[in-house]
Formats: structure tokens, C-alpha cells, sequence
């Protein structure tokens, strides 16, 4: 089988705490075992903050992991598998699943199982916060309210759904802040801002259960996308809300967009940080793109990347 082939030392951990977790993890391993991945150790995690630890541990030894559960578990746990050069087998376990969404991951189990086994090898770039990467999206503001809306108990009720709600609720008690952006590489020149929404970061192409972060953002092209959206009227956030959903957005007149590979963002009050749906820190902070810095798996048909460095 193509797993056997490629990958000798093969470890399943899945959050027992995503969407679907706990329901998945026997189908799992079960599925693996059939198409001949030669699972050697399996962990489910039903405490999250454990899940860091789990992945550095089995990422020491193993040269695929595969993990299952939402884009914040998939970030965590990047963290641990990029500096090892360790593969990472994706099961879109989550509500948004917008990593898989990025490369064409199937949502099912079997079409996610498959891609395990019988997928192609690419390798991505990661976005860079402080200490910590980023696959999807960094952002300050209303998506900060919109992430801690998002209750466990909304998501288990509404699934994708939860988050135009979650959306509604934190618009409303939205309040604007002044941001600088600072380009290092001398790219851009610093841009100030008196009243904003919104500033986002994107490494990869989708976000927020499925908007685009522009029509041109890959998670191959070593590039940042950066957009501010102004406090102002609810009538022109109406009009750019109708167009997150293909990238549109980045285009409205009331949006600044600019791409970049280092970003210096300043905010006054300072803001806290939505990393991939997990509030994980606070403004200052610098942020950078690391050119094909993941493994992964994805479908053979899949053309978000491609391999351009030699993978042990």
C-alpha cells in the first residue's frame, strides 16, 4: 500500500474536543488499518491543552502524524511537526476544516482516510507569529469577538452555521481601534490607521468557514495577504460582507490590501490575536511567511502545492 511505502513509523492523534473527535477516532483506526497505514501508536486527546504535548512527543519518533480535528488543533500542532520535517496526515475534524478546504482535503472520513494512504506529498508555507505558526489566518477585531462567540455549545448546535451568528453578536459589540503596519522588508510603506474593524493576515486561501482571504492567495506562494477593513457605516460592512466569500472583499473601495513576507502590526488599545479560531496572543507582534516550511498529505488531484524541497 502507498502508506507502507512512504511512511514506515505512523502515529493517529485525534482531539476528542473538536466537532467530531470522539466519534471519529475508532472509524479511524480502523480505516487506516484497511488500507495498509501502519499505525504504531494512537492517542485520542479529550483535554486540549494537552494536545502540544501528545504531538511533540510522537513527532520525535514517527515521520507521519496524522491528526484529526479543527483548524486549531491542525495549528497547534504544525508548531511541532515543521521544525522535524515530520509529515502531516490531515482529518478535518472541525467546524470550519478551512486548511483541508485550502488543499482540497475531503471533509469525509473515507475520502480523508484515502488521502492518507494513497495521497501525493506536497510541502506548504506557514505564516509565523512570535514563537508560534499559522496556517489559515492571523486577525485583530471583530474575527477576536467572533472567535470567542463561538461557543463550544453554539458549534455543537449549529456547526458551520454558528458562525454568521457568532458574527452578528460580535459586531455588535465591536469597538474600533487605531493599528500601524510596519513592513521591514521596505516592500510598503507604513500604514496608519484611526478606526478599524478589522486587520487579518492570511497564509492560506481560506478562512471563517470557507471565505477567501483574495481571489490570488495560495498557501504556496510564499507571500502574506493583508487586508484592513475601517469601522464605519453598517450599510458599507454589509456590502463588503457580501463579498468575503469569494476574496471580492479585498477589491471594495473602503479595504486596504497589500501582500507581503513580514509584517510589524501595532494596535492602540492593544488587541489580542486570532490565530486559525484560537485567541493565542496580543499586539505588537511580527509576522512572517516560512516558505515550504510543511509536509503534508493531500488528494493526488489536488493542485494548491506542489513538492519543492526533497522530503526525508
Amino acid at each position: 500500500m502507498a502508506g507502507e511505502k512512504r511512511f514506515d513509523r505512523v502515529a493517529l492523534v485525534v482531539n476528542s474536543g473538536s466537532r467530531s473527535g470522539a466519534a471519529a477516532f475508532e472509524e479511524v483506526r480502523g480505516r487506516l488499518d484497511d488500507l495498509g497505514v501502519p499505525l504504531g501508536e494512537w492517542y485520542q486527546v479529550t483535554d486540549g491543552a494537552r494536545l502540544p504535548e501528545v504531538v511533540a512527543e510522537v513527532a520525535d519518533h514517527h515521520d507521519l502524524v496524522v491528526v484529526g480535528g479543527g483548524d486549531g488543533t491542525l495549528s497547534t500542532a504544525v508548531d511541532h511537526l515543521a521544525p522535524r520535517r515530520v509529515a502531516l496526515g490531515v482529518l478535518p475534524l472541525g467546524t470550519a476544516n478551512d486548511f483541508a478546504r485550502t488543499l482540497r482535503i475531503p471533509f469525509g472520513l473515507a475520502g480523508a482516510c484515502e488521502t492518507i494512504a494513497h495521497g501525493k506529498v506536497v510541502d506548504v508555507d506557514l505564516g509565523r507569529i512570535g514563537d508560534n505558526h499559522f496556517v489559515n489566518v492571523a486577525s485583530i477585531g471583530l474575527s477576536v469577538g467572533v472567535t470567542r462567540a463561538l461557543t463550544p455549545r453554539l458549534k455543537s448546535r449549529l456547526g458551520p452555521l454558528a458562525y454568521p451568528l457568532a458574527a452578528v453578536r460580535a459586531y455588535r459589540a465591536h469597538q474600533p481601534f487605531r493599528a500601524r503596519l510596519e513592513f521591514p522588508d521596505g516592500d510598503h510603506a507604513p500604514m496608519e490607521f484611526d478606526d478599524l474593524l478589522q486587520v487579518a493576515v492570511g497564509n492560506g486561501r481560506h478562512y471563517g468557514g470557507g471565505n477567501v482571504v483574495s481571489p490570488t492567495a495560495g498557501i504556496d506562494d510564499n507571500t502574506l495577504d493583508v487586508y484592513a477593513i475601517p469601522a464605519g457605516r453598517v450599510r458599507d460592512h454589509l456590502s463588503i460582507a457580501r463579498l468575503l466569500r469569494n476574496g471580492s472583499v479585498v477589491r471594495h473601495q473602503n479595504v486596504v490590501h497589500v501582500t507581503t513576507r513580514r509584517l510589524n502590526l501595532h494596535a492602540e488599545p492593544d488587541q489580542a490575536i486570532n490565530v486559525d479560531g484560537e485567541v493565542v496572543a496580543t499586539t505588537p507582534q511580527e509576522f512572517s511567511v516560512q516558505r515550504n516550511a510543511l509536509v503534508v498529505l493531500v488528494p493526488q488531484e489536488s493542485d494548491a502545492a506542489r513538492l519543492d524541497t526533497r522530503h526525508p
